[in-house]
């Protein structure tokens, strides 16, 4: 079954769905892909399936696929294998797919395999290594093929953060991020942070938990075209996407006055600390040898990133999941120590410049 991102991506956020099988998600937006993954985990973490994660990196590395699929005993856990890297299987490796496939498809286990590519032309997906995807599985095409598209799925997301838009003021959202989906996504958090903050708050405690529920029904803030105007012209100084830029570049001065100007203007801690530990767990992922592409890295901001691998160490990067915590505990009130304090140590922390041992 061959579905397109938009096809399939709003049945995938309703409480029951059928993830048994092989899925092949191919597109070049890697924000696509992450959406796609956000929300399958729901759906195996109600059916109990052990995630993981396996990178290809020959094509050797399909028998780790096969070989964790056919670890698990009758009594184990299903498995949900995500799958990176552009690696053909093999002929051998393609009829072990096929049988997984239609034994998925007879009940004889509930296994699923999710492989995520580059976009695959129509060559390709008439290839044997595309066959047991397109005839027992599903495939979903992650490419945007037009301004309506986009348009559809950025009000999915503004749906979820409980905003309603006005048709002017998705035009001037459109134009003012250049069409751009990561920016205009990106937008929309920061104003559900400034018109819905607590639902936000809420969804933000549900991403670091990663336990998030299917979508449910909200009562969406409305915005107007003077709404977003407003908001638009308030966020002209700094925001915590110019913090990310200014810590990725090793630029400790410009992430200290950044942090300044978002603590003075009562910028949401916990919207400050996603920003810090979106960045560190990145980079700790690539420095495990993580394709950029595979984390949903935009490539303009990769050269970004691996400036700022090259600045750390794995000792150091070792100390950051402690730091982030109590981070988060400061936040919610479980240590004495300033929450701004904690944060500012992080930012300083990752731009390569140590104020405290962590």
């Amino acid at each position: 079954m061959q579905n397109t991102f938009i096809q399939a991506y709003p049945k995938l956020l309703q409480p029951s769905v059928a993830v048994t099988g092989l899925w092949l998600a191919h597109g070049d937006e890697p924000l696509l892909s992450q959406w796609l993954i956000d929300a399958l985990r729901p759906h195996w973490r109600a059916q109990n399936y052990a995630i993981k994660r396996i990178e290809l990196i020959s094509v050797k590395s399909w028998q780790e696929v096969l070989s964790e699929l056919g670890s698990q005993s009758l009594f184990d856990d299903a498995s949900a294998v995500i799958v990176t890297g552009n690696h053909k299987p093999d002929k051998a490796v393609i009829a072990e797919l096929e049988r997984f496939a239609v034994e998925a498809q007879t009940g004889t286990h509930s296994h699923s395999v999710l492989w995520l590519t580059p976009k695959q032309d129509k060559r390709s997906q008439s290839s044997k290594w595309f066959t047991p995807f397109a005839q027992y599985g599903t495939v979903i095409d992650c490419n945007l093929y037009n301004e309506q598209q986009r348009q559809q799925l950025l009000q999915i997301q503004a749906q979820k953060f409980g905003l309603r838009l006005s048709q002017e003021a998705w035009q001037l959202l459109m134009s003012h991020t250049e069409h751009h989906l990561l920016s205009a996504y990106q937008t929309l958090w920061r104003l559900s942070y400034l018109f819905a903050p607590q639902l936000a708050a809420s969804d933000n405690d549900e991403d670091n938990d990663q336990s998030n529920n299917f979508t449910q029904p909200v009562n969406n803030v409305a915005l107007d075209i003077k709404d977003l105007q407003a908001a638009l012209v308030s966020d002209a100084q700094f925001s915590v996407f110019d913090l990310s830029d200014a810590m990725l570049a090793g630029n400790s001065t410009q992430v200290a006055k950044i942090m300044f100007q978002l603590k003075a203007t009562d910028e949401p801690t916990t919207l400050v600390l996603w920003a810090i530990s979106k960045d560190m767990r990145q980079i700790i992922q690539l420095m495990d040898g993580q394709d950029p592409q595979a984390l949903g890295i935009w490539r303009s901001k990769q050269g970004l990133y691996q400036q700022a691998c090259r600045r750390q160490s794995k000792e150091r990067t070792a100390e950051w999941p402690a730091l982030l915590y109590r981070c988060d505990q400061a936040i919610k009130g479980l240590i004495r120590q300033p929450a701004w304090e904690l944060l500012l140590q992080a930012a300083l922390e990752l731009s390569g410049r140590r104020l405290f041992s962590v």
